[in-house]
Protein backbone atom coordinates (compact mmCIF):
# COMPACT_ATOMS: atom_id res chain seq x y z
CA UNK A 1 0.00 0.00 0.00
CA UNK A 2 2.60 2.01 0.84
CA UNK A 3 4.73 1.57 -2.43
CA UNK A 4 1.45 2.55 -4.31
CA UNK A 5 1.21 5.70 -2.55
CA UNK A 6 4.30 7.09 -2.97
CA UNK A 7 4.26 6.22 -6.81
CA UNK A 8 1.13 8.35 -7.13
CA UNK A 9 3.10 11.35 -5.09
CA UNK A 10 6.07 10.88 -7.31
CA UNK A 11 4.02 10.72 -10.65
CA UNK A 12 2.17 14.04 -9.29
CA UNK A 13 5.48 15.61 -8.38
CA UNK A 14 6.93 14.92 -11.76
CA UNK A 15 3.63 16.74 -13.26
CA UNK A 16 4.25 19.94 -11.37
CA UNK A 17 0.94 19.09 -9.43
CA UNK A 18 2.94 20.42 -6.18
CA UNK A 19 4.65 23.31 -7.88
CA UNK A 20 2.42 25.92 -6.97
CA UNK A 21 0.70 25.32 -3.78
CA UNK A 22 0.09 28.19 -1.21
CA UNK A 23 2.61 28.64 1.68
CA UNK A 24 5.23 26.89 -0.31
CA UNK A 25 8.80 27.73 0.56
CA UNK A 26 7.40 29.37 4.04
CA UNK A 27 7.68 28.02 7.56
CA UNK A 28 4.52 26.05 8.97
CA UNK A 29 2.69 28.57 11.43
CA UNK A 30 0.94 26.14 14.09
CA UNK A 31 0.28 28.87 16.54
CA UNK A 32 -3.82 27.83 15.94
CA UNK A 33 -2.82 24.06 16.52
CA UNK A 34 -1.17 24.57 19.81
CA UNK A 35 -4.29 26.98 20.96
CA UNK A 36 -6.48 24.62 20.19
CA UNK A 37 -8.03 22.24 22.60
CA UNK A 38 -6.07 18.59 22.22
CA UNK A 39 -9.28 16.92 21.57
CA UNK A 40 -10.16 19.11 18.88
CA UNK A 41 -7.32 19.47 16.75
CA UNK A 42 -7.21 16.40 14.41
CA UNK A 43 -10.97 17.00 13.54
CA UNK A 44 -10.34 21.34 12.94
CA UNK A 45 -7.11 20.25 10.55
CA UNK A 46 -9.05 18.44 8.35
CA UNK A 47 -11.57 20.78 8.17
CA UNK A 48 -8.80 23.36 7.91
CA UNK A 49 -7.79 21.63 5.29
CA UNK A 50 -10.41 21.52 3.14
CA UNK A 51 -11.28 25.13 3.37
CA UNK A 52 -13.68 24.74 6.49
CA UNK A 53 -13.04 26.80 9.60
CA UNK A 54 -14.99 26.30 12.25
CA UNK A 55 -16.34 29.53 14.14
CA UNK A 56 -13.92 29.08 16.89
CA UNK A 57 -10.85 29.59 14.72
CA UNK A 58 -12.39 32.54 13.46
CA UNK A 59 -12.65 34.33 16.73
CA UNK A 60 -9.18 32.75 17.88
CA UNK A 61 -7.59 34.65 14.09
CA UNK A 62 -9.74 37.94 15.03
CA UNK A 63 -8.00 37.33 18.55
CA UNK A 64 -5.26 37.92 17.16
CA UNK A 65 -5.98 39.90 14.61
CA UNK A 66 -7.21 42.81 17.15
CA UNK A 67 -4.19 42.31 19.78
CA UNK A 68 -1.90 43.59 17.12
CA UNK A 69 -4.10 46.10 16.39
CA UNK A 70 -4.48 47.56 19.74
CA UNK A 71 -0.84 47.00 19.82
CA UNK A 72 -0.42 49.39 16.90
CA UNK A 73 -3.32 51.78 18.23
CA UNK A 74 -2.01 55.24 19.22
CA UNK A 75 -6.13 56.63 19.87
CA UNK A 76 -7.06 56.04 23.06
CA UNK A 77 -10.77 56.00 22.20
CA UNK A 78 -9.98 53.47 19.29
CA UNK A 79 -7.82 51.32 21.94
CA UNK A 80 -10.87 51.61 24.31
CA UNK A 81 -13.18 50.49 21.74
CA UNK A 82 -10.82 47.30 20.66
CA UNK A 83 -10.43 46.21 24.02
CA UNK A 84 -13.63 46.03 24.72
CA UNK A 85 -14.13 44.20 20.99
CA UNK A 86 -11.49 42.13 22.31
CA UNK A 87 -12.54 40.82 25.58
CA UNK A 88 -16.14 39.89 23.98
CA UNK A 89 -14.24 37.67 21.73
CA UNK A 90 -12.02 36.02 23.93
CA UNK A 91 -15.30 35.86 26.50
CA UNK A 92 -17.36 34.05 23.83
CA UNK A 93 -14.81 31.81 23.17
CA UNK A 94 -14.08 30.57 26.56
CA UNK A 95 -17.68 29.62 26.57
CA UNK A 96 -17.60 28.04 23.39
CA UNK A 97 -14.34 25.76 24.50
CA UNK A 98 -15.97 25.17 27.56
CA UNK A 99 -19.15 23.87 26.18
CA UNK A 100 -16.79 21.27 24.12
CA UNK A 101 -14.93 20.46 27.46
CA UNK A 102 -18.53 19.77 29.16
CA UNK A 103 -19.30 17.37 26.53
CA UNK A 104 -16.12 15.32 26.78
Amino acid sequence: MEKAIEQIIREGMARGEFDNLSGKGKPLDLTDYFNTPEELRMAYSLLKSNEFVPEEIDTLNEIARLKQALCDCTDDEQKRLMAADLQKKQLALAVALEKYRRKS
